[in-house]
């Protein structure tokens, strides 16, 4: 265990929404997980079948939350909540260029 990161990551789990963009139409992917970089390895190996088509992807934005709840609900807004999505869309604007 020689990355700092991994103990970081044992010693303090946390939770993650994540948006992802693709390489072959542009369009934005939200999910959760606890792990994100497995998550977009996942992603961009088709091992995901809602993005398996759309690869390969870039993360583009994540946020961090220590309890699993939280992040649902936060992922569910972006997805179904056309103010949250369109909020989060302008905040990072240049990161999606």
């Amino acid at each position: 265990m020689d990355n700092p990161h991994t103990y970081f990551a044992i010693l303090f789990p946390m939770n993650y929404v994540y948006v992802i963009k693709s390489s072959v139409d542009g369009e934005l992917y939200v999910g959760s997980t606890n792990d994100l970089k497995r998550r977009l390895r996942e992603h961009n190996t088709k091992k995901s079948f809602s993005t398996s088509w759309r690869g390969p992807f870039e993360l583009v934005y994540y946020e961090a939350y220590k309890n699993l709840q939280d992040a649902r609900e936060r992922e569910q807004a972006l997805k179904l909540r056309g103010n949250s999505r369109k909020h989060l869309i302008n905040r990072i604007s240049r990161s999606l260029q």
